[in-house]
């Protein structure tokens, strides 16, 4: 199973400019390539006797001209240029299959990374080894055993961080302690419902600092292109929305462990997410809840501990469904928060009922799978879910 650990590096200033350097010829040999495959193809459609672009072509022929014409990419690694290359066959690879848009040039201050195979570095209790450098200092070690696959060199808001891919034989972590069911109810003023009836709010983490934001947006857009003084406002601005995110990353890690620590059985919806943002008065609220972050989290760490998550068809009345009765309230409006079923004359909140309802789709779920009532679900050793990244917060990732 592929693993990911996201480790922040401490360099100096020397490894600092090193590590720029390296993201500096990867993004051009990204570009170069990009550039270079967009004039073959067009050569191979007027011409169908040449051959196609491929990635492999492009790295051999960006190595016969290198040295002559790019001398300063023998500065740093290899592997930054290489790798470049193959992320853009991947790119290629994801577009032709249709599960991403047409690749794009990457920009300076935004795509400041390199990638490193296994080969061509080493760690260290709190050390990582990069070639023609040297060892460089983190801020932890690495905590999952195993065979080490990839590296990956990132700069965040002036940070840098390493992404260690490591390949577990199975990833260890204790079974859910009650082995019982649970349906959440993702939303907007409170980020969960649970079907127990506990409410989390999330921590709104963009709402709380938004005040700060557009503050320093104002003190950036005031600044002259190309100071001094507008880097570092830029740098404060960037900091800040590092922040924001932390925050929300750390409170969907620390709810998705205690979900799945607690519970075997995980019944949510599938919302339509992007849909969702389409509404200008809601888009920016969902945007600072992290509903699909929280909805993957859910599902590999429930996968983790031999779990299960059931997902909701998303057209489920799941809110219209009374959860005694199974009568089907017609309207139901978004500003309805409590409403009373015209069958059975209970009063439901609108939310916990909800959460109610997909607890009962994901047992009945489970009871067809397993073929009965007392079946359950049984731990599966060898279950290889797809590759995550786990953040480098011990305390929210913890097994």
């Amino acid at each position: 199973m592929l693993v990911a650990q996201r480790i922040r590096l401490d360099p100096n200033n020397v490894q600092a400019t090193y590590f720029a350097r390296a993201a500096g010829v990867a993004r051009f040999a990204y570009n170069w390539a990009l550039d270079a495959w967009k004039n073959q193809y067009a050569a191979c459609k007027a011409d169908p006797a040449l051959p196609k672009p491929g990635e492999a072509a492009l790295r051999r022929q960006l190595n016969a001209i290198k040295r002559a014409q790019f001398p300063w990419m023998l500065e740093v690694t290899k592997n930054a240029p290489q790798m470049a290359i193959i992320q853009l066959g991947r790119a290629f690879e994801n577009f032709f299959a249709r599960r991403a848009g047409f690749p794009v040039f990457r920009r300076k201050g935004r795509d400041d990374r390199f990638s490193l195979s296994n080969d061509q570095f080493r760690m260290q209790d709190k050390r990582i080894r990069i070639p023609k450098l040297g060892w460089v200092r983190m801020c932890e070690t690495l905590r999952f055993a195993g065979h080490i696959v990839s590296a990956s060199i990132s700069r965040v808001a002036g940070h840098w961080y390493a992404s260690i891919t490591v390949d577990t034989p199975e990833h260890c972590s204790r079974p859910a302690e009650t082995q019982g069911a649970v349906g959440v109810d993702l939303g907007i003023t409170a980020l969960a419902t649970l079907s127990t009836g506990e409410k989390v709010t999330g921590p709104k983490a963009l709402r709380s600092l938004l005040d700060r934001v557009r503050r320093l947006s104002r003190s950036l857009s005031r600044k002259v292109k190309g100071s001094r003084n507008r880097a570092r406002a830029r740098l404060k601005l960037a900091r800040l929305h590092e922040r924001i995110a932390n925050i929300r990353r750390d409170s969907l890690h620390q709810l998705s462990t205690s979900i799945t620590r607690c519970f075997h059985t995980i019944g949510i919806e599938d919302l339509n997410v992007k849909g969702m943002m389409a509404n200008s008065r809601l888009a920016r609220a969902i945007a600072d809840m992290g509903l699909y972050e929280l909805r993957r989290q859910l599902e590999y760490k429930s996968a983790w501990r031999g779990g299960q998550v059931v997902v909701a068809d998303r057209w489920f009345a799941s809110s219209r469904l009374c959860s005694c009765c199974g009568y089907k309230h017609e309207a139901l409006g978004l500003g309805t928060r409590q409403w009373t079923c015209s069958c059975c004359k209970t009063q439901h909140d609108r939310d916990i009922n909800a959460a109610i309802n997909l607890k009962n789709l994901a047992v009945s779920s489970t009871v067809a799978a397993c073929g009965g009532a007392g079946a359950g679900l049984e731990r599966k050793h060898r279950a290889k879910p797809a590759p995550v990244k786990q953040e480098s917060n011990g305390k929210a990732c913890s097994a």
